[in-house]
C-alpha cells in the first residue's frame, strides 16, 4: 500500500502575486545600482572641482575665435599654428615694485602671460616684500598653491574654514616651502630688515584671487555699512572710515 502524494497546481492569481514580487525585486536592485553609480560619478565631480584635464596636447589660448574652438574660458589656437613662443615668458628675474602702501608685488605667469597654460591646470608667481612687507590675507578660489622662499624670511600662514577656524602658522627662510590649501585664506608677512622673495605655484591657469579687506570694504558698488558694523560687531563709523580708505591690489 502506497500513499499518492497530489500537487495542484497555482492558480492564476498566485502566479500573478509571485511575478510580480520578482519583478519588484529585480526593480530595486537596479534602482539601487543606479543610486550607486550617480553617487560615484557625484564624487568624482567633486573631486575634479578644479580645472578639467586637457583632452589634447595643447590648447594655445587666442582671442581670435576665427577657426577655433572655445575650450575651458579661452578659444584655443590651431595646433598648427602653434609656436615655441606660446609656452614662454621672459621677466620672472625682474623684482616688482614694493613702493606701495602693502609693501609687496605680485608679478603672476597664469593663462593671461603663457597662452600655452589654458586648460593645463598651473600657474605660477612671484612676490616681492619689501622690509615688514605683507601680501595681506586673500584667498585663491580654484587653486592650491606652494610657496618657495628665495631670499629673506617670511611670517606666513592660513586659517581652516567655519568653526574651527584654525590658523597654521610657520617662519619661512630661504629654501623653506609651505603649501597653502586651496580656497582658504592665508597670508605672508616679511618680518625681516631686508627684501625678501618667493616664487609660488598654483593649480589652475587662471587661480583667482580675492583680497578680504578690499573686497568687504572696497567693494563696488559699497556693501551697506550697517550691515557690516554688525555682521564684524563694529560701530557704523568704523565701518564708513574703513570704506573711505583706498584699498590697494598688489596684483
Amino acid at each position: 500500500m502506497f500513499h499518492m502524494q497530489i500537487f495542484s497546481p497555482l492558480i492564476p492569481t498566485q502566479r500573478f502575486v509571485i511575478v510580480r514580487d520578482k519583478t519588484l525585486a529585480i526593480m530595486k536592485k537596479g534602482v539601487s545600482f543606479l543610486v550607486t553609480i550617480a553617487l560615484l560619478a557625484l564624487a568624482s565631480s567633486l573631486v575634479y572641482a578644479s580645472d578639467p584635464s586637457p583632452l589634447q596636447d595643447t590648447c594655445v589660448a587666442i582671442a581670435e575665435p576665427k577657426n577655433a574652438v572655445f575650450v575651458n574660458g579661452k578659444f584655443c589656437k590651431n595646433p598648427n599654428l602653434t609656436v615655441a613662443e606660446d609656452f614662454f615668458y621672459s621677466g620672472l628675474d625682474k623684482p616688482g615694485n614694493i613702493s606701495n602702501p602693502v609693501g609687496s608685488a605680485v608679478t603672476p605667469v597664469n593663462v593671461g602671460q603663457i597662452a600655452g597654460l589654458n586648460t593645463l591646470g598651473i600657474s605660477a608667481v612671484r612676490i616681492d616684500y619689501a622690509p615688514y612687507g605683507q601680501n595681506p590675507p586673500h584667498t585663491h578660489p580654484r587653486a592650491t598653491e606652494i610657496l618657495t622662499v628665495l631670499e629673506g624670511t617670511l611670517l606666513v600662514g592660513f586659517v581652516t574654514s567655519n568653526p574651527e577656524n584654525r590658523l597654521f602658522t610657520k617662519v619661512l627662510n630661504k629654501g623653506d616651502v609651505f603649501v597653502f590649501p586651496i580656497g582658504l585664506i592665508h597670508f605672508q608677512f616679511n618680518i625681516g630688515d631686508i627684501n625678501a622673495v618667493a616664487i609660488a605655484g598654483l593649480s589652475s591657469q587662471n587661480p583667482g584671487v580675492i583680497t578680504i579687506a578690499n573686497a568687504v570694504f572696497g567693494s563696488d558698488p559699497a556693501i551697506d555699512p550697517d550691515f557690516l558694523a554688525r555682521a564684524f560687531q563694529l560701530e557704523k563709523k568704523v565701518v564708513e572710515y574703513l570704506q573711505s580708505r583706498f584699498w590697494y591690489a598688489n596684483n
